[in-house]
């Protein structure tokens, strides 16, 4: 019986390549499912032989923490090197995406805290 390896919701298209060529390389044989045209159901990940779920999992678990390990250190090379993105950066990227947001940051904090205001000093 099918079994589901891991949910494919936001995975990169190149990890989830590597993943595929991870469990090619073992030999596990693995298919996927979208998430559809509308996209309400679950794309996954799934593992045709439930018996080598245990050593499929071991596999992803290693890949997880490699590719974690390798994200880290090309962001810390990119920190050494004053190249990585920051706040500012992404903000002057689009300047009115950035002020938009903080109205609307801002006008969501305004209408939760309108009824406190308003109602704030009348308790008897």
């Amino acid at each position: 019986m099918a079994t589901r390896l891991m949910n494919l919701r936001n995975v990169p298209p190149d990890e989830l390549e590597e993943i595929h060529a991870l469990m090619e390389s073992h030999e596990i044989g693995v298919y996927e499912t979208s998430a559809g045209t509308w996209g309400t159901t679950l794309p996954a990940l799934w593992l045709y032989d439930d018996a080598r779920l245990d050593e499929a999992r071991a596999l992803l678990d290693t890949y997880a923490a490699e590719r974690l390990a390798r994200a880290r250190s090309e962001q810390e090379a990119l920190k050494a090197s004053g190249r990585a993105r920051t706040f500012m950066d992404i903000a002057r990227e689009n300047p009115v995406r950035f002020v938009l947001y903080l109205v609307l940051a801002g006008a969501t904090a305004g209408f939760a805290l309108v009824p406190f205001i308003l109602l704030g000093g009348g308790a008897p």
